[in-house]
């Protein structure tokens, strides 16, 4: 079990996806973000496999949930900086996006 420590390591912040584009080097269908975090945290980049249900069109603008503050991965020749936090559904993975705007860099308490 994890303890409320171990959810207060997280942090968790709004941003708003700038860029949007197919990672076709990537072992299953991704697409590259650039999620803008605000002037704390800055542009961050994102692997995400979110094909299923969005457009690279649609992304740009939308407001994600994500962590930011684990290591970066290396996936494929990309270098994914946040983990854009959403849920594993029906069709494919849904966002975790707040239902009214907000500015980013926002903590997730």
């Amino acid at each position: 079990m994890a303890t409320f420590d171990d959810f207060m390591k997280l942090d968790m912040r709004v941003g708003t996806i700038t860029e949007a584009e197919v990672f076709a080097e990537a072992r299953k269908p991704a697409y590259r973000l650039k999620v803008d975090f605000g002037a704390e945290i800055g542009e961050k980049k994102s692997s995400a496999q979110i094909t299923d249900r969005y457009t690279p069109e649609e992304l740009i603008g939308k407001q994600v949930l994500a962590v930011v503050n684990f290591p970066p991965r290396q996936i494929a020749d990309f270098m994914s900086e946040v983990l854009v936090l959403g849920t594993y559904s029906d069709g494919g993975v849904v966002l975790i996006t707040p239902d009214k705007p907000v500015t980013n860099g926002d903590k997730l308490g």
